[in-house]
């Protein structure tokens, strides 16, 4: 049996690696050193929703990597609370932490919706996105990059004021400002 730290380290190791990987929980929970490569900065998942497949990642997610202790006696990247095995419950640590940050509603799964909604605001394409997610489908990637409210509004600002202006000052006949 594991301390309260450990177990600690490894939800907030788990959920770093969520959310800068854009991985599904399965994989994460199931991710093996053998399958990191961090001198090509890329997962080689043999076995994922979608078969295998490779996930690149950032140089953040490769710093939450090295930060992580290897186990001789464990294969898995976050280890259980079982000698040698790998975590299968994150779901009970996942509602403490949403119960303290007062985000009852948000899922485990919406940290790969954020991550794609990020990589979205940030000006990636639905292809890149996907990519970045594994998906072999623009259409699912698109249920999963949302735009945020806060660029939705500034957005709205932007255009409607560009608008406004238009209605304040309108053009003539000859297409002059009409004074």
């Amino acid at each position: 049996m594991s301390s309260g730290s450990e177990l600690l380290s490894r939800t907030v190791n788990c959920i770093r690696l969520l959310l800068l990987t854009g991985c599904r929980l399965s994989e994460i929970q199931k991710l093996k050193w053998d399958h990191v490569d961090l001198n090509a900065r890329v997962l080689r998942l043999p076995d994922s929703k979608t078969g295998a497949k490779l996930v690149a990642i950032g140089s953040a997610a490769v710093n939450v990597f090295k930060s992580i202790a290897r186990l001789a006696d464990n294969p898995y990247v976050i280890t259980g609370q079982v000698k040698g095995q790998r975590p299968t419950d994150m779901q009970r640590p996942w509602r403490r932490i949403r119960k303290r940050a007062g985000l009852d509603d948000v899922r485990i799964h919406d940290l790969r919706h954020s991550c794609a909604s990020d990589a979205l605001q940030l000006g990636e394409d639905l292809p890149m996105i996907g990519n970045l997610l594994g998906h072999t489908q623009v259409q699912t990637t698109a249920r999963y990059a949302h735009l945020k409210t806060d660029p939705i509004h500034a957005a709205a600002d932007k255009v409607s004021g560009a608008i406004a202006l238009a209605l304040a000052h309108p053009l003539g006949d000859d297409g002059c400002e009409v004074a």
